[in-house]
């Protein structure tokens, strides 16, 4: 039996975390590449991480990282994140799954060069923007691109393809990765579409002419509260940002048919066909007339919505783990 074992230090979950809202994409795509893979009769999967309890869990051995046993060595080390992990097992198989473009400056602050050097781990991305801008000293041993997924709660959730919300638009990532510029293009985008609103992410200090113009906080809540606040979003919002290798929250939108405008940043041009399934903005004009455009024009919004439709299940867990496994024996 092959034994693959994940390790990160995030935060302290476990499988059965993966609907709780403390757990973001990174802890997500953890949770659910070791579900798929452990349903495998050949495969042994352990993960270690912050968890509070040692449990095995559908079939996936979740073990704290303090209490690693220097008599058990995986045949393959998947280190999430931070290359000083491959310094916890002896492999020879070593992959460090990157979540963040890391220039080397801050890959050398992070103490984490070193331990690359040693443990000579192929890198895992997330797409075509991470790959590219993933620097070739941090990734001089070999890099690979594995496009995630969203929750299978996503895929199997019943869209009605002639269901036209009210003129509800969302942001639900980070307030760090753009919100400034959604902001102020609201200004002008509530003016030319009366009675719209838009819902961000809290906690966030709105002023009273935001709350005039219609922006609102959101009540964060489990994955199938969010599945049901976004299955009534008429459009998501997001102009993306540098940081940004896959956006997890533009997929999901994706997965339920809501249309997004965004202005490409980062990966966002990888989620988004423009004018089929929403709109790339070359600038700020444009991002504010698109939204417009799909809060206002009922056939825009349903002609977007189609195209969403032909396009979901596409890709779940179960591909990811297929080709997670090609990456690891074909290297």
């Amino acid at each position: 039996m092959k034994k693959i074992y994940f390790v990160e230090k995030s935060i302290p979950f476990n499988s059965n975390d993966i609907n709780k809202s403390f757990v973001g994409g990174s802890e997500k795509t953890l949770i659910n590449i070791s579900n798929v893979l452990g349903k495998s009769k050949n495969l042994t999967i352990k993960v270690f991480n912050k968890t509070n309890i040692n449990k095995k869990i559908d079939n996936v051995q979740w073990n704290n990282i303090n209490n690693i046993s220097p008599s058990d060595q995986p045949d393959v080390l998947i280190c999430m994140s931070d290359a000083n992990l491959l310094d916890l097992f002896r492999c020879k198989k070593n992959f460090l799954w990157s979540h963040s473009v890391q220039p080397i400056e801050k890959f050398i602050r992070k103490k984490q060069f070193f331990p690359f050097i040693k443990h000579k781990p192929i890198i895992i991305l997330e797409g075509e923007y991470h790959y590219r801008n993933r620097s070739f000293f941090t990734s001089m041993f070999g890099k690979k691109i594995l496009p995630i997924a969203v929750d299978d709660e996503f895929i199997n959730f019943k869209v009605n393809e002639h269901f036209i919300p009210k003129k509800k638009a969302i942001f639900t990532t980070r307030s760090d990765r753009n919100l400034d510029f959604l902001l102020n293009s609201w200004s002008s985008i509530a003016v030319k579409s009366p009675n719209s609103s838009l819902y961000i992410n809290p906690p966030y200090d709105l002023t009273n002419e935001q709350l005039k113009l219609g922006v609102k906080l959101r009540i964060k809540g489990d994955k199938l509260k969010l599945i049901d606040e976004l299955s009534s979003i008429r459009v998501m919002l997001n102009p993306g940002h540098a940081g940004e290798v896959f956006c997890l929250a533009a997929e999901e939108a994706r997965e339920l048919c809501i249309p997004i405008v965004t202005m490409g940043i980062g990966s966002l041009s990888e989620r988004v066909e423009h004018k089929i399934t929403g709109y790339i903005a070359k600038n700020k004009d444009e991002f504010i007339n698109y939204t417009i455009k799909i809060l206002n024009d009922d056939n825009c919004y349903l002609n977007l919505k189609k195209n969403l439709m032909k396009r979901r299940n596409i890709r779940s867990y179960k591909d990811v783990a297929t080709d997670l496994l090609k990456i690891i024996n074909n290297d």
